[in-house]
């Protein structure tokens, strides 16, 4: 392996390796999505919908095998054991890095179906990336504000509409849909100015979370909730690129999505909505306090 080499030229040729990574593997995305489109025929659109995600998940792996050449990073990881290929996951995780999706998807890579991430529909016109995501039928939505709602009392329910319509074609076969609930990567700064009640953690944005789950229906029904923790400190992106995240530690933990919370009107029912906040906030305090744990066992 290269973890020999100065952590500088680490950090150039695992950048290196990433950018051609993207060209090639978008390329293949764009041909088959442009056929897809050219040629709308049912069964061969059902075979290009098998081709895309298998492009995905082997550029997900090359990923991984550049971490694994330039990287020599101690992993202490649990929960992986009991993932099903075959089933549907709301995935949810603390975000510190921008090295967390890289080892989401590292680890979790063929074990379940790739993850795919609730964006803002303005990240489409992300150079060649926001080409990518809508070629993997990476849902794209429009989130009104609240002050919006007010002025504008039209459009309310709408939010909810455009993320069924976008996520319908997620209930015809296995989806892993991915959601930070904390909207932002986690900061000292961010974490004062929020007076969050977490040690660890920015306050949670239930709001998406309950969207999600009403809009996927009742075959998103497992949980998986996913703890990252770096206890060497938490790294920038070029930090991880250079190899220098000696040791990772990482808590997978499936669960049932209670059945109450599948149906019902979060925007509008008050107590649906503080059922749901409290449901969150047990979720959170107890990461926090497993991100405390893990820290402690980190020491010892």
């Amino acid at each position: 392996m290269l973890n020999f080499l100065p952590y500088k030229i680490r950090g150039i040729l695992s950048s290196v390796l990433l950018g051609l990574n993207v060209l090639v593997w978008v390329s293949l995305l764009f041909v088959f999505s442009f056929l897809k489109f050219l040629l709308p025929w049912p069964p061969l659109r059902r075979v290009f919908n098998r081709i895309l995600p298998w492009i995905a998940e082997n550029w997900i792996s090359c990923n991984s095998g550049w971490m694994r050449l330039t990287q020599k990073t101690k992993w202490d990881v649990q929960g992986l054991d009991h993932l099903n290929y075959q089933q549907w996951y709301l995935v949810i995780g603390n975000h510190q890095s921008w090295a967390d999706i890289f080892i989401m998807q590292h680890l979790l890579n063929r074990r379940i179906r790739l993850l795919k991430f609730f964006l803002k529909r303005e990240l489409i016109w992300v150079p060649v990336i926001g080409l990518a995501w809508w070629a993997l039928d990476f849902p794209f939505l429009r989130r009104h504000t609240a002050e919006y709602l007010q002025k504008h009392p039209r459009q309310k329910g709408k939010d909810l509409l455009t993320t069924r319509q976008a996520c319908e074609k997620f209930t015809h076969h296995p989806t892993s849909v991915m959601n930070f609930l904390e909207g932002t990567r986690f900061s000292g700064a961010k974490h004062k100015r929020q007076q969050s009640p977490y040690a660890y953690l920015l306050r949670p944005k239930s709001g998406g979370l309950a969207l999600a789950i009403q809009a996927l229906g009742e075959k998103f029904h497992s949980l998986l909730n996913i703890t990252i923790v770096y206890p060497d400190g938490i790294p920038t992106f070029w930090t991880f690129l250079c190899g220098k995240v000696n040791r990772v530690m990482v808590r997978l933990q499936t669960t049932e999505i209670p059945g109450r919370f599948l149906q019902g009107d979060y925007a509008g029912d008050p107590v649906f909505r503080e059922a749901f906040h409290q449901w969150v906030h047990h979720l959170w305090q107890e990461k926090d306090h497993r991100i405390q744990m893990l820290l402690n066992d980190a020491q010892a």
